[in-house]
């Protein structure tokens, strides 16, 4: 049977997704408590391998195994099994075809910015924070040359496996909510870096380093050394996986769970 769970978890108590020799990754920690449960080692796939410090509120996993289990049974016996820092949302049974990773037809990260002068306590590792004021519709105007089909190898980290840099980026979307800058996107598959690449960007255009016309310079220049630097990871969270419906996947293979703001 091939299972697929939905998962959520933050990153700041994680060194990234995937399983490292150290034992301190999403991955290790729900391979140990789903191989408990299933009586025998399993090997996870993920829809997107998220970065030490990255968040996600909607990841997909799937495993393979011949224990049978009902899907409640999945659920409560696996986070027995985890630490606080990550939990099974839901689980079901799909065809041995589903791949988590390769069936995605689009994904969505959400970047949280605190902008105020003083940097946040109670929310310290859940979101990012940059002090001097953002100009937020200034950061709109630059992000809409970002969608479409485009070659994104401007905001690709050096060491990305991607086999391709050109991705079709459906939305992005810049809104300030009090303190709080929000920076959404959706796209069909994201780049290593890309998302914390492009905020970084939008960030030298809001607090006027750059202007808007800017950011269409450096996409069409595909120079990684013309954009911005990487920005922390703190505030991103993966945060939706759209597969197609006939996969029988909760709410019609739209994985979405938009981390809120305010959060306290």
């Amino acid at each position: 049977m091939r299972i697929v769970l939905g998962v959520e978890y933050a990153g700041n108590a994680f060194e990234g997704f995937q399983s490292q020799a150290h034992g301190r990754t999403v991955q290790d920690h729900l391979e140990a408590a789903i191989g408990h449960i299933a009586a025998h080692p399993v090997r996870l796939h993920c829809a997107g391998r998220t970065d030490a410090g990255v968040h996600a509120t909607a990841q997909v996993v799937h495993f393979d195994t011949e224990s049978v289990r009902p899907n409640s049974g999945w659920v409560r016996g696996v986070n027995s099994r985890l630490s606080s820092p990550v939990v099974v949302r839901w689980a079901t049974e799909v065809s041995d075809q589903f791949h988590a990773r390769f069936c995605a037809v689009s994904r969505r990260y959400r970047y949280i910015l605190h902008n105020s002068p003083v940097r946040p306590a109670l929310l310290a590792g859940r979101v990012g924070w940059f002090h001097p004021a953002l100009d937020e519709i200034a950061m709109a105007e630059a992000a809409r040359c970002l969608e479409g089909w485009h070659d994104f190898s401007a905001f690709r980290a050096a060491g990305c496996q991607a086999k391709s840099p050109v991705k079709l980026m459906h939305e992005v979307r810049v809104q300030r909510d009090g303190d709080y800058i929000v920076f959404d996107f959706w796209a069909n598959a994201f780049l290593h870096h890309m998302v914390r690449n492009l905020v970084g960007a939008l960030v030298y255009v809001g607090k006027g380093r750059h202007s808007a016309a800017w950011l269409a310079e450096v996409l069409a220049a595909r120079d990684r050394s013309l954009a911005a630097l990487t920005f922390p990871a703190d505030g991103l969270y993966l945060c939706g996986v759209e597969y197609a419906p006939h996969w029988s996947l909760p709410g019609e293979g739209r994985i979405i769970a938009v981390p809120r703001i305010p959060f306290v």
